[in-house]
C-alpha cells in the first residue's frame, strides 16, 4: 500500500474523515426505509446489512488508529466481512445503535488524529491481509469507506426500485 500525503492532502482527508458521519447521514436520507433490508441478491448486502457493517468496521479502525500511534510496528487482524454480516446476525441489529456507535467511534478517532505530527503517519503496523501499512494508508481506506458504501447503496437502491417498477407493471 504505503500511501504518503502532503501535510496538505492529509488535512483534507483529514477533514473529509471526520465529516463522515454528517455524509452518512445525509446520504441515507436518499433511500427508503422500506427499503433497507433490500438484497439484490443472496449475496449481496442490504442497506440495513451496510450499517452495521459500518459500525464494527469503524470498531476496528478506532482499534488499529491507536495501534499506530501507540505502538508502531505491531500487529492488526483483518476479518471477514460475510461472515460477521451472518454471524453477528446484522439484520437483527438495531440501525439507530450501529449509527450512533459509528459517530462516537468516528469523532474520537478524528479528534486524536487531526493534530497529529506529520511523523506519525509514517507509523505502520502489519496488517494479517494487507501487509505492511502506514497510518496514512489507513487515512485512505477510512476516509474513502463512507462514500464506497454510499455509492455500493445507490445500486441496491436502484436494483430494489427496478424490482418495484417490475412488480407494478405486472
Amino acid at each position: 500500500m504505503k500511501k504518503a500525503f502532503t501535510s496538505e492532502q492529509r488535512q483534507k482527508k483529514i477533514q473529509s474523515y471526520g465529516h463522515a458521519y454528517a455524509t452518512l447521514v445525509r446520504g441515507l436520507k436518499k433511500f427508503p426505509k422500506a427499503m433497507w433490508k433490500f438484497k439484490p441478491f443472496e449475496k449481496d448486502w442490504s442497506v440495513h446489512e451496510l450499517i452495521a457493517h459500518i459500525a464494527d468496521s469503524e470498531a476496528n479502525s478506532y482499534i488499529r488508529c491507536r495501534r499506530f500511534i501507540a505502538e508502531p510496528g505491531s500487529a492488526v487482524l483483518g476479518y471477514d466481512g460475510d461472515k460477521w454480516a451472518s454471524h453477528l446476525h446484522y439484520h437483527a441489529q438495531s440501525i439507530a445503535d450501529a449509527l450512533q456507535l459509528f459517530k462516537w467511534l468516528r469523532r474520537r478517532s478524528y479528534l486524536l488524529i487531526k493534530d497529529l505530527p506529520d511523523s506519525v503517519w509514517t507509523n505502520t503496523v502489519n496488517h494479517s491481509e494487507n501487509g505492511v501499512m502506514t497510518m496514512d494508508d489507513w487515512l485512505a481506506i477510512y476516509e474513502a469507506h463512507i462514500p464506497e458504501h454510499l455509492v455500493q447503496m445507490q445500486g441496491v437502491y436502484k436494483a430494489w426500485k427496478e424490482k418495484q417498477r417490475r412488480a407494478k407493471s405486472r
